[in-house]
């Protein structure tokens, strides 16, 4: 009897729709097939690199200019008109690049430049409000504690689903692998990259149409409980309410200690290892792995969220948040430290420790930033979060870029250039890390992290 209360307990979060929704919507939203051979898809397209670059800032500078104005939205209109929103911009971004024309065309750049604007829409419209939905539903039902544990198993499924995507995103790309299993079946079409090419395109359009789905079948919390101090409502508020709101969010994180120095933290790990990951390829090469194991790689990567979430459960249990971010910024400098050496086919180590830093901190963001943040205006809050993370990404990016121009000038040939530029990660981060604990040890003197609220 005792053994069955205990798994009616811990299945208690999962008997929420909107709890298992908010998993199905991310594994819908983000496993696209496409993102293990992402950039030579837009090349075979017919686009050049300059071109590629253009649009990879477009996408970055619309998460900018929408993130913290569709989350004060999704606190307003409600969180379900945004991820409805979201969903039906995601299936209009693929259906674009489905069947945009592949070569020189004057049509070519115009499509993906707005296929980049729909795919950044719809990413700052999600971001956020799905998982503000989800907590109040927890909330609602008296189980916000049990917001670790959803967590986890949603960063698992998440990173199965990816797993899954990346190798078979990778595997329909390849025309030879597919001219052999169309033989298998009986099929003599002949595969030509042309045709295969647009496979994981039509396979993450698929997932789109799901997600939308996914958005439709989700409820509003209930907003009874949800009124804030200054009369304005926790959501179906007037859009005008949408600007008040985003500037009482701003002045709330930057007046609450616990929760800048939370979200600089994050954004200390997350730009740099993004831009890592943003030129991995180029890594991988350089340690002599052939071009046809990155879908592999890819799900290795993902296969480390299985096991991350469950590690990070077991920290917030034993560790302070100090004694977290001492094993994270350490676990960061060894990854750093160990790219630089460029092992052979072993260099892939330190990539899976950066990506498992990242699984990790992603998870103690939500976990300490949910429990501090009033229903009325988590939304925004976590819209603040990706407009920090996405701008600081961007702005290194930029000084990369500097940095390697400045490189050439100096005489560095290009056959050295990109190994030179990793040396820059490990002491970039040293300083950006110093300069994060001097701001942290002002901001939190005298305040006891210990007693979190919630």
């Amino acid at each position: 009897m005792r053994c069955r209360q205990r798994e009616d307990e811990s299945a208690l979060p999962f008997s929420l729709p909107n709890v298992r929704l908010f998993i199905a919507f991310r594994i819908f939203f983000n496993a696209r097939f496409y993102y293990p051979v992402f950039t030579i898809l837009f090349l075979d397209y017919g686009l050049t690199l300059e071109q590629f670059a253009i649009l990879n800032a477009v996408w970055a500078a619309t998460i900018v200019l929408v993130e913290v104005p569709s989350g004060a939205l999704a606190d307003t209109l409600g969180r379900r008109r945004l991820l409805l929103l979201s969903g039906f911009l995601m299936v209009l971004e693929m259906v674009l690049m489905a069947f945009a024309p592949r070569g020189p065309s004057g049509w070519l750049f115009p499509f993906f430049l707005v296929n980049r604007v729909l795919s950044g829409t719809a990413e700052a419209s999600a971001s956020g409000a799905d998982e503000a939905l989800a907590y109040d539903s927890l909330k609602a039902a008296g189980l916000a504690r049990e917001w670790g544990r959803v967590l986890e198993h949603q960063i698992r499924w998440q990173a199965g689903a990816f797993m899954a995507a990346s190798l078979v995103g990778a595997a329909v790309y390849d025309p030879a692998l597919m001219q052999r299993v169309a033989a298998f079946v009986g099929f003599n079409q002949p595969m030509e990259q042309t045709v295969t090419m647009r496979f994981p395109v039509y396979l993450t359009l698929a997932m789109a149409v799901a997600a939308l789905a996914t958005a439709w079948r989700m409820s509003e919390p209930d907003c009874a409980g949800h009124q804030a101090a200054d009369g304005i409502k926790g959501c179906g508020r007037p859009v005008a309410d949408a600007i008040r709101l985003t500037f009482r969010a701003g002045v709330w994180i930057v007046k609450t200690p616990f929760a800048l120095v939370v979200i600089l933290g994050g954004l200390l790990f997350d730009h740099v290892i993004r831009m890592i990951l943003t030129l991995n390829s180029q890594y991988y090469r350089l340690i002599e792995l052939p071009e046809a194991g990155f879908g592999l790689i890819g799900a290795a990567m993902a296969a480390v969220g299985l096991f991350a979430p469950r590690a990070a459960a077991g920290l917030a249990l034993r560790c302070s948040p100090r004694c977290i971010f001492a094993l994270l910024a350490g676990a960061t400098i060894l990854g750093l430290a160990g790219m630089t050496l460029f092992v052979p086919v072993y260099g892939v180590a330190p990539m899976l420790l950066l990506i498992g830093v990242m699984y990790v901190f992603n998870f103690f963001l939500s976990h300490y930033l949910n429990r501090i943040t009033a229903s009325e205006q988590r939304a925004t809050v976590l819209s603040f979060k990706g407009l920090s993370f996405n701008l600081a990404y961007g702005m290194l990016g930029l000084v990369y870029s500097a940095g390697l121009a400045a490189a050439r000038r100096f005489g560095t040939g290009e056959d050295a250039l990109f190994p030179h530029s990793i040396g820059w990660f490990p002491w970039y981060f040293l300083v950006a890390m110093t300069a994060f604990l001097l701001l942290s040890s002002r901001r939190l003197r005298g305040v006891d992290i210990h007693k979190l609220p919630g």
